[in-house]
């Protein structure tokens, strides 16, 4: 096979590869619309009790606004949003720029993952667990819950990943499991009994511990600095622009998902990873 061979089959390779994950992110937008929805539901069922019954899977996708099943061309990730110029087809209500940008964010993410590691098993990994996050950051910043559905899955599943592909050793990741979990235990109650506040959620105790089971336990003192750096900054910033009320929680979760992002960026620059 010549080398001509190999670029085309390359490139085919990276272009099914994109595709691939644009679907993905498009399916993370329906996990983000309809999850937490389908929790309130659960928790309340009276008060969602004269709307259509959710699923992941059912009813069809249709714009919020009109109720409209919408076409198979209206679903296009990124290129729909941009054709429909973010309005439905049918009622022409606005349509959130979030779908592009977690479409175009699977993809990105996805692209720096493949440059980084090629076409192998720890691509698909990094790629699971980057994308489960995607799908974190925006349901915690838009409802502010983390949802188990979520955290439990990333949690066992770093835990197994380690055992098989060992992107960190597997002590390293069951250690990093029970510590992330039990730092913000400790944070929290701390906290509480200051205060008499709670300053974190049960959630964010569960997605520090899967961070820990895919990183390892010694990412966690750099993940929590940079979370609680990132997480001050955004908070400021907020506040300078009158977004935010001075005693408003924002949520951490996303915080600790793009810390995450960024030390797996880093993995090079250091040498616990």
């Amino acid at each position: 096979m010549n080398l001509d061979s190999l670029t085309i089959q390359h490139s085919v390779a990276v272009v099914f590869f994109i595709a691939f994950a644009a679907a993905v992110g498009s399916f993370i937008n329906v996990v983000v619309y309809r999850l937490p929805r389908m929790l309130m539901a659960a928790d309340d069922p009276k008060a969602y009790a004269d709307q259509l019954p959710l699923s992941l899977a059912l009813p069809k996708s249709h714009c919020p606004a009109c109720q409209q099943s919408l076409a198979a061309w209206h679903l296009i990730p990124v290129v729909s949003w941009l054709l429909l110029r973010g309005r439905c087809h049918f009622c022409h209500a606005a349509v959130s720029a979030r779908y592009p940008i977690v479409e175009l964010s699977c993809i990105l993410l996805g692209l720096f993952l493949l440059k980084q590691f090629g076409f192998t098993w720890p691509t698909i990994a990094w790629c699971g667990f980057s994308w489960a996050l995607v799908a974190i950051v925006c349901i915690d910043w838009e409802h502010g819950i983390l949802p188990d559905e979520i955290t439990y899955p990333l949690l066992w599943s770093g835990l197994l990943v380690n055992a098989s592909l060992e992107l960190v050793p597997l002590n390293d990741a069951v250690i990093g499991a029970v510590s992330g979990y039990g730092m913000l235990w400790i944070l929290f109650w701390s906290f509480k009994l200051i205060t008499g506040k709670e300053g974190l959620g049960y959630g964010d105790f569960k997605l520090l511990a899967a961070l820990g089971g895919w990183l390892g336990w010694q990412t966690l003192p750099s993940l929590l600095t940079l979370a609680a750096a990132l997480g001050l900054l955004t908070a400021l910033g907020l506040r300078l622009f009158d977004k935010i009320r001075l005693d408003q929680a924002i949520p951490f979760g996303p915080f600790l998902a793009v810390a995450a992002w960024v030390l797996l960026w880093l993995r090079d620059s250091f040498v616990f990873f």
